[in-house]
């Protein structure tokens, strides 16, 4: 299957998986959760979907449960938003960038408190 082709269609689950992530009602999902990446196999069996959430790691790892749990209604609404022959199945995988991005974000700001203060 072409790249281009793989790389179209993981765009288009990353935004609708967006989209219906709001919309999935357990109270375990952050509302301030982020896809980060999705990897999607070359011939569409898996999905690989990377979050994080702005809470820190351990609400990352509670929403991935919550959304392991949601796996088959989401992959459901996928079928019916993208006319995909095949639907892949989804996984959820927590990750910690946006955490690793705030703390790097506090150290440069503390750096550049202290550069001030010596100036």
């Amino acid at each position: 299957m072409a790249g281009y082709r793989i790389n179209r269609i993981t765009s288009d689950i990353k935004l609708c998986l967006s989209e219906l992530m709001r919309g999935v009602k357990d109270p375990r999902v952050s509302k301030l959760l982020s896809i980060v990446k999705v990897d999607v196999s070359g011939d569409l069996s898996y999905a690989t979907v990377y979050v994080s959430a702005i809470e820190g790691y351990e609400q990352t790892v509670a929403s991935v449960k919550a959304l392991k749990g949601a796996a088959g209604y989401l992959r459901r609404e996928l079928g019916v938003r993208l006319s995909l022959r095949k639907v892949p199945e989804l996984r959820f995988v927590a990750d910690d960038s946006i955490e690793q991005s705030a703390n790097i974000s506090r150290i440069l700001e503390s750096l550049e408190e202290n550069k001030n203060e010596e100036d």
